[in-house]
């Protein structure tokens, strides 16, 4: 088995080929529709007063392409569903967009708490990685970017939690053509263990695996159209089982 770099340098012509192919061919999905920023439910006195508060930063999964709604993507989803598990308000915010790296998604923090539109959060949501691995970011490079996400998010947001969901696996894309299939999914693969590395570097950081079994689960069957992005049963697990995961570690969060 050739190695990452060895195979990318013979391969590249043909890499370079593929990547085109793939971005001429594959349909353009939008970003979901709906509000970016709102509060979900209200508490057993009636009360509107949010008791976590939620900031999930991200890519085009993150913005919910391959849904119609916010309600059906991520956003809605995990705010719904941590409103039912800790019987509370959740105030959330969606900053999000398809094409985003790291790098963007930093900038994009800074310019909306520049203009006033970045509130304070308990939580930081991370669903980033896909653009990372498609423009080849290096393990360590990618860590050093999500070390100053995290500093513009706890510095700007006052974010005290980070909650960062795994990097997706490529190999398993049905839209990517071999080898350009087998590439980016070791090049996923090796920032995922990055991440699980960054996360486990410290006590105020968690990693979340993607909730399903590629040895039992028809992937296809998971994702949009375009067989690139998540489908509506996918972010409905994905909301679930990451509020699951939120509602357990972070109660000492919650706002009295």
């Amino acid at each position: 088995m050739p190695t990452l770099t060895a195979a990318k340098v013979a391969l590249s012509p043909l890499l370079i080929w593929q990547e085109r192919q793939v971005r001429r061919e594959v349909p353009r999905l939008p970003e979901a529709t709906g509000p970016r920023l709102g509060l979900a439910g209200m508490d057993h006195h009636g009360s509107a007063m949010p008791r976590l508060r939620v900031l999930i930063v991200g890519d085009s999964s993150g913005a919910g392409v391959g849904a119609a709604t916010q309600n059906e993507a991520l956003a809605g989803r995990l705010s719904q569903a941590l409103m039912r598990r800790l019987k509370a308000p959740i105030a959330w915010q969606l900053v999000a967009r398809t094409g985003w790296t790291t790098a963007d998604a930093t900038t994009a923090l800074r310019t909306l708490s520049a203009q006033g539109r970045l509130p304070p959060a308990d939580v930081m949501v991370v669903a980033l990685g896909v653009n990372d691995t498609v423009n080849q970011t290096s393990p360590r490079r990618w860590t050093a970017q999500l070390d100053a996400l995290e500093a513009c998010a706890r510095d700007l947001a006052g974010v005290h939690q980070i909650v960062a969901t795994a990097v997706p696996p490529m190999h398993l894309f049905p839209l990517l053509p071999q080898p350009l299939r087998w590439v980016l999914g070791r090049s996923g693969k090796a920032l995922d263990a990055a991440l699980v590395q960054w996360t486990a570097d410290s006590g105020s950081r968690a990693y979340f695996e993607m909730p399903y079994d590629p040895t039992r689960d028809d992937v296809r069957n998971l994702m949009a159209g375009d067989g690139f992005h998540p489908g509506p049963q996918l972010y409905q697990r994905w909301g679930e089982a990451l509020a699951l995961q939120i509602a357990a570690d972070y109660q000492p969060l919650m706002r009295p």
